[in-house]
């Protein structure tokens, strides 16, 4: 499992015309589901995702978590975060999970954020997206549950 998770001012989700989510302040988190993850992989990025200090304090220094911050979080679901285009000029997207095996991670990823004490803004799993964002920095954080990077 994947992430990208960037520090933002605010964000928002627009679907078929329909505003989806936004929120002021926070992570907009991009998630990649592979093909063999799992519980373990989601319980890992959640709790990187929750205490991932890159909000700054008093002194300036990135020392807050998004709680800390007073932040909330939108998740997105999104494939192409797997993909691998090590070879060639078109990314490979072998590895990610199909859908309906994507889906059932990202709900849950979405659910423990919610149990871990976080306001969840969730995306629309499946759709094309536009996705609106103001970087905050910018911060942008590379997450993998197998710790490839």
């Amino acid at each position: 499992m994947r992430a990208i998770v960037e520090r933002v001012s605010q964000a928002s989700v627009v679907a078929e015309s329909r505003h989806i989510a936004s929120m002021n302040g926070g992570l907009l988190v991009y998630l990649g589901v592979a093909l063999d993850d799992g519980d373990a992989d989601v319980s890992y990025l959640v709790d990187k995702v929750r205490h991932l200090r890159i909000f700054s304090d008093e002194g300036d220094r990135m020392n807050l978590d998004v709680v800390g911050a007073g932040g909330e979080v939108l998740v997105v679901s999104a494939f192409t975060v797997q993909a691998d285009a090590r070879h060639g000029r078109r990314p490979s997207f072998s590895l990610a999970a199909p859908p309906d095996r994507a889906r059932v991670l990202y709900e849950l990823f979405c659910d423990a954020l919610v149990q871990s004490g976080l306001t969840v803004h969730p995306g629309s799993f499946g759709a094309v997206m536009e996705v609106h964002s103001v970087a905050d920095g910018p911060v942008c954080i590379l997450l993998d549950s197998r710790k490839v990077f």
